[in-house]
């Protein structure tokens, strides 16, 4: 049988608002200014669930990046990082959110392999391995949070049953870039040739034309900039903001260990007109930058 210890506190967090896409905190269906609430389990081996692809790989109601936002003034920025590969604290999703939408408007259900994560797409599917004991369970991360700097992630019941975890764990999360732009091209109903290109974004033994590309310093010199993604891996940077090229002067712009694909000089009219391109035709969230500094997308 499942036991569970939650506080007064946590209860007083799920009753309250949810955060809406503009980057205010409003409440998020389980979401308060700190987080989900930590929920202890004590499981038995027959309560460990059988991974379900059909629903890992299953296209969600929508792809969403969203833009930088903050939480008790700590900002975080969504990105698409195909790299994606941390170590760090995870915790458990209540159950009680059990049917709640999460912010990629699916229903979470504490029976599926699900995950939470502050700043990858919704969805992505990542490999979250219990460094405690080695075992390891693949994921489908389809919401924000948690909103505590102590966890970089929170487990559906399920999911934190499959690798063992009572409470909160040290972990490594390893995006699987196959999968996530799969699941990513069935959500936007995206063509053969864009799904062959995102490949390209992840294959390492690709070569990659990098002369029609600059790096350059943060600082742009127009008004107005239109961000696209952010990478680590500046191949994959280089590769997008080539694609990207049709819709104006893309660009990658080194900012301490990440590349960050822009497109740079462009006045008000010009932003809002390439910022609603890419959200109709590439299926994009892009983020909004006035000389450098992060505006709503949609301020203009």
């Amino acid at each position: 049988m499942t036991k569970k210890v939650i506080s007064l506190a946590v209860l007083t967090a799920m009753l309250t608002g949810c955060m809406n896409n503009n980057g205010t905190t409003t409440g998020t269906g389980g979401y308060g200014s700190d987080g989900f609430g930590e929920e202890v389990l004590i499981t038995t081996p027959a309560e460990t669930q059988t991974l379900n692809n059909t629903y890992l790989m299953a296209p969600a109601p929508k792809y969403y990046i969203g833009n930088a936002y903050k939480v008790e003034d700590v900002q975080y920025i969504p990105v698409e990082d195909l790299t994606y590969n941390q170590t760090g604290v995870a915790g458990i999703v209540p159950v009680e959110l059990n049917g709640s939408k999460t912010s990629n408007g699916e229903t979470f259900d504490i029976t599926q392999m699900l995950a939470t994560s502050k700043t990858l797409p919704l969805p992505t599917i990542a490999k979250v391995t219990n460094l405690d004991n080695g075992q390891s369970v693949v994921v489908r991360v389809n919401n924000r949070g948690p909103f505590v700097n102590t966890r970089i992630m929170d487990l559906s019941p399920a999911a934190a049953a499959k690798i063992g975890m009572n409470g909160q764990t040290k972990v490594q999360i390893q995006v699987l870039p196959e999968q996530s732009i799969a699941v990513k091209n069935a959500t936007l109903g995206a063509t053969t040739t864009f799904q062959q290109t995102e490949t390209v974004e992840v294959t390492p033994t690709q070569t990659i034309e990098t002369t029609t590309t600059t790096v350059t310093t943060p600082a742009a010199t127009g008004d107005y900039s239109v961000q696209l993604a952010a990478f680590y891996a500046e191949d994959s940077a280089t590769a997008l903001a080539n694609r990207m090229k049709a819709y104006g002067d893309a660009t990658v712009v080194k900012e301490g260990d990440m590349y960050k694909v822009r497109i740079i000089n462009l006045d008000a009219s010009q932003a809002r007109s390439v910022i609603d391109t890419l959200r109709s035709s590439e299926g994009m969230a892009p983020g909004l930058l006035k000389n450098g500094r992060w505006i709503n997308a949609d301020s203009i």
